[in-house]
């Protein structure tokens, strides 16, 4: 009887719907392939995949950098401009100037941080402070490089060209970015508070901990990781443009929630975020091409596939919860 008893709440912890709808992000991805398999076989090589993934590492870090910002229950729409701006920055200063250019990008992560307190201490929308944001780093990236071009660094077009043996670099890449943030977020103290500072701040003030700290934290990070997608950007890429990041802002959005975020604070997932990132990356670059659909449909296409698995995960959760 006492066994019977004590199996029961272990049983009833597993809730199937639940494990599906934690699952969709991995389904997504793993339709999106079978797609392309199925539309060009040839594709699923080692040398596919280093082309199809080619740019889902920028998306994945900024993917990332738009996580930590909506974990705590905020939004940023100037990941893209700031992605652009990273990019102008290292295809000029810092490949003719390291120095000046490690000093901006630090100084830019300031910046980032410094918006964290902003919104904090004037309970401003983080909506409208970044919204005006992405206007000023869009002019920043201007003035840095009037015209396409300039030149990425040599060690950064290495790094961005490595060919490990038997896995392509991209996803190389995607499981380190993934592992390592999942660990730092959701398997540390500190990773637990940035995510309750979001979901319940209430408690968070009251177990002691600054919100404010939290906050800069957060946007500190976001920072980080999109000067990493700009560097990653543009290691690719070799020369930068203005506007070369200005999709990134949508795209990192929807990663996130295609990944098993929500709007609500704290309900994020590093490992979902980067599947979402990737899916987004083979669905707009390789599966909509080799279907023939033109650039104006590729837009809408990726907007319908997010529609479709943001409508299958609500659906699971309203069965959830009957």
């Amino acid at each position: 009887m006492t066994s019977a008893a004590a199996s029961t709440p272990s049983r009833a912890r597993f809730n199937p719907r639940r494990a599906i709808r934690a699952a969709l992000p991995a389904v997504s991805l793993a339709l999106i392939l079978i797609a392309i398999a199925y539309l060009n076989p040839r594709a699923m090589s080692y040398l596919g995949f280093s082309l199809m993934l080619n740019l889902a590492i920028p998306i994945a870090l900024a993917t990332i950098a738009q996580m930590f910002v909506i974990a705590v229950n905020d939004l940023d729409l100037s990941i893209g401009t700031f992605v652009g701006f990273v990019g102008c920055v290292t295809a000029t200063y810092l490949n003719d100037e390291p120095a000046l250019g490690v000093l901006i990008l630090l100084g830019s992560i300031g910046i980032y941080a410094l918006l964290g307190a902003l919104i904090y201490v004037r309970d401003l929308p983080s909506i409208v402070v970044t919204l005006g944001m992405s206007f000023v780093w869009a002019g920043l990236a201007i003035l840095v490089l009037p015209r396409p071009g300039g030149r990425a660094p040599e060690w950064l077009s290495t790094i961005m060209g490595l060919k490990p043996p038997f896995v392509p670099f991209p996803i190389v890449a995607a499981v380190v970015i993934a592992v390592v943030v999942h660990i730092g977020l959701m398997r540390t103290s500190y990773g637990a508070i940035l995510r309750g500072a979001g979901g319940n701040p209430v408690a968070i003030r009251r177990a002691g901990w600054s919100l404010l700290k939290t906050k800069v934290v957060a946007f500190s990070l976001a920072g980080l990781f999109g000067v990493l997608s700009g560097l990653a950007l543009i290691g690719n890429t070799t020369s930068a443009d203005a506007n070369i990041g200005n999709g990134y802002t949508l795209l990192s959005i929807a990663g996130v929630i295609l990944g098993g975020g929500e709007f609500v604070g704290g309900r994020v997932s590093p490992i979902g975020a980067v599947i979402g990132a990737l899916t987004l990356a083979l669905a707009a670059n390789s599966l909509l091409q080799f279907m023939h659909i033109p650039p104006d449909w590729q837009v809408a296409a990726n907007g319908a596939i997010l529609i479709i698995v943001l409508a299958a995960r609500a659906l699971l959760t309203r069965r959830e919860s009957l």
